[in-house]
């Protein structure tokens, strides 16, 4: 009998993709009020430098076992406990300089003290900017009425917590907050599963994981044989992992669940 349900953060219930492209098009308009350039031009570059120059540093792989991706390392301080979030809090003024910077130089624009600037612009429109998906609140408050939740997040627990003070509401739907970056692995690792069942008190065939991410998300619960719901607001295309459920928006997730 399903008695509880694990639910993803990040563009399951929080739609973080828009926010950053938000920010993106909002420190973008900066640029081209001073030199000219095409928002959209430089939004492309950047995201291409950031993804490169984020690749090279050596807390890359650090990053990659907890989940944090290049576009948090953009706005994120990690000022969190433990080796690697301290060299990563310690090398991201620096690659959010760089990033913006060398985004800058692809367009012919020479100035890193602009870059500068750019960089901790985006910093703020990302916290100005917060999105929640439409469906969220309204199913959410079916939900908790029938089943405990759990919010099983990868990232920075400083980053994830600054996302969800932003949306102060979305936290008090929650029996218990996971996020990797406290537990030193991210989803999906089974560890990190088994941990969160046990704080439910609850096994693996009593919980369903509600997620965006095929390779975090699904992956996750399938390496630990529990059930799971890819919610595919995209339409993207299925891979070799398989969801034991696909649904377009978290309305159907009420529909499937009551049936």
């Amino acid at each position: 009998m399903l008695k509880a349900i694990f639910f993803d953060l990040d563009d399951t219930l929080l739609w973080d993709e828009q926010s950053i492209k938000k920010a993106f098009q909002e420190t973008a308009k900066v640029a081209e009020e001073k030199y000219g350039i095409d928002p959209v031009y430089l939004e492309k570059s950047v995201r291409e430098e950031a993804r490169k120059i984020y690749a090279t540093y050596p807390t890359y792989e650090f990053t990659k076992r907890i989940g944090i991706n290049p576009f948090e390392g953009l706005w994120g301080d990690f000022l969190d406990q433990g080796e690697g979030f301290q060299k990563l809090s310690e090398i991201v003024p620096s690659y959010r300089k760089e990033a913006w910077s060398k985004g800058l130089i692809k367009l012919g624009v020479n100035d890193p003290s602009f870059g500068e600037y750019l960089s901790e612009r985006f910093r703020k429109e990302r916290k100005a900017h917060p999105y929640v998906y439409e469906d969220t609140f309204p199913v959410l408050n079916q939900l908790r009425e029938k089943y405990k939740l759990l919010l099983l997040t990868n990232g920075s627990p400083s980053l994830q917590k600054t996302k969800l003070q932003l949306t102060p509401t979305l936290p008090t739907y929650f029996d218990h907050i996971v996020i990797s970056g406290d537990f030193g692995k991210g989803k999906p690792s089974p560890e990190l599963f088994q941990y969160a069942l046990k704080l439910l008190q609850m096994n693996k065939n009593e919980v369903i994981m509600v997620g965006d991410n095929l390779m975090t998300d699904i992956l996750g619960a399938a390496n630990l044989g529990m059930k799971s719901v890819w919610l595919n607001r995209k339409n993207k295309n299925d891979s070799d992992i398989s969801p034991t459920f696909k649904i377009s928006n978290l309305y159907e997730l009420v529909d499937l669940l009551n049936n």
